[in-house]
């Protein structure tokens, strides 16, 4: 199994402020305390639901993640009398919290919100129920925190399928990644690719900021994909699926010949296919790597042209060997066409 040598990184914090600019309009977030607590630092992504809290049991409160305080939160603080209600917001806020997020536009106790303010604690308000804010909101989350690393080469989608070029530089990486465009493809990202690691075993690419959908041919200059080719020629993420190792072609090097040996090569621990695909002067690279991500589509759907050949292979070797007569074809109709 090969390995890209990558350099993994990966967010120690956010702010609370940079959650609430990045989620305000998406998450319809509406800020109770003002700007209060807004420096605090987010350093989980995993959210809490502070129930067991304010009912007085916090040997295991994790006050260090995002609260969040539905339906049940709320109705519990309202059945309680006024004295036991300020001892339970007194309690939880003897704790560090990075912020409170209040869900299906419940009406939070003034108190709640005076005590926030005094500890430099934001609270927000938003009109999602809790299930579905919580499943949003993980997933920024779950992005923010996600290791990410940069790896050098083009990364094309080809008929739905993501295509990491690598290799040496100079050896024609966006040139062949240009030439995929000009046949309908999608440029998501030249020269410099930021792949995350997203979940379980799900690398995402995508270009930088800075070089979004430019292109550096040799000769040329510099190019803008979406300006030149319009907007279906590009697109700002995909799943890395397929890793394109270029190579210039060696006759001392044995390589592949069939395909029934899957490789695969670990990018942040995330196990790819890889092709090594040797190239020379004449060789239609653009077109093989058409075909790189159709092979893969049909193995996606379950059908391995190498495996299906192996299996004809053996059907023709059993029954030839039972036979005297070893002709290609039995019988070759004429061609009346």
């Amino acid at each position: 199994m090969s390995h890209i040598n990558v350099k993994e990184n990966r967010k120690e914090s956010i702010t609370v402020g940079f959650l609430y600019e990045s989620n305000k309009e998406r998450l319809k977030l509406i800020p109770l305390t003002g700007d209060s607590g807004f420096t605090k630092q987010i350093k989980d992504k995993n959210l809490h639901r502070p129930g067991l809290a304010l009912a007085g049991y916090v040997q295991l409160f994790r006050f260090d993640r995002v609260q969040i305080c539905g339906n049940t939160e709320i109705q519990y603080l309202k059945d309680l009398k006024p004295e036991q209600r300020e001892a339970a917001i007194k309690r939880i806020f003897e704790f560090n919290i990075p912020c409170f997020i209040v869900t299906n536009d419940n009406v939070i106790d003034d108190l709640f919100i005076t005590m926030a303010k005094s500890r430099d604690v934001a609270v927000f308000r938003t009109l999602f129920e809790t299930t579905k804010f919580v499943y949003f909101l993980s997933d920024f989350l779950d992005d923010q925190f996600s290791p990410q690393t940069i790896v050098h080469g083009s990364f094309v989608d080809v008929y739905g399928i993501g295509l990491l070029l690598i290799g040496p530089s100079g050896i024609g990486k966006s040139e062949i990644a240009l030439d995929l465009v000009e046949r309908g493809h999608r440029l998501v990202a030249d020269d410099v690719v930021m792949i995350t690691r997203k979940g379980e075993g799900i690398l995402m690419g995508a270009g930088t900021d800075l070089v979004k959908h430019f292109m550096e041919i040799r000769g040329l200059g510099l190019i803008d994909v979406r300006s030149t080719f319009g907007i279906r020629a590009i697109r700002f993420q995909k799943r890395v699926e397929i890793v394109v190792e270029l190579m210039d072609w060696k006759p001392t090097v044995d390589y592949t010949r069939t395909g029934l040996d899957d490789s695969g090569i670990s990018i942040m621990d995330v196990q790819i296919q890889h092709i090594e695909l040797p190239i020379f002067p004449g060789k239609n690279v653009t077109v093989i790597c058409e075909v790189i991500a159709l092979n893969y589509l049909l193995k996606h759907y379950g059908y391995d042209a190498a495996k299906e050949f192996a299996k004809r292979l053996e059907v023709v070797i059993s029954e030839k060997n039972k036979q005297h007569d070893h002709r290609a074809i039995d019988y070759f109709e004429h061609d009346f066409e």
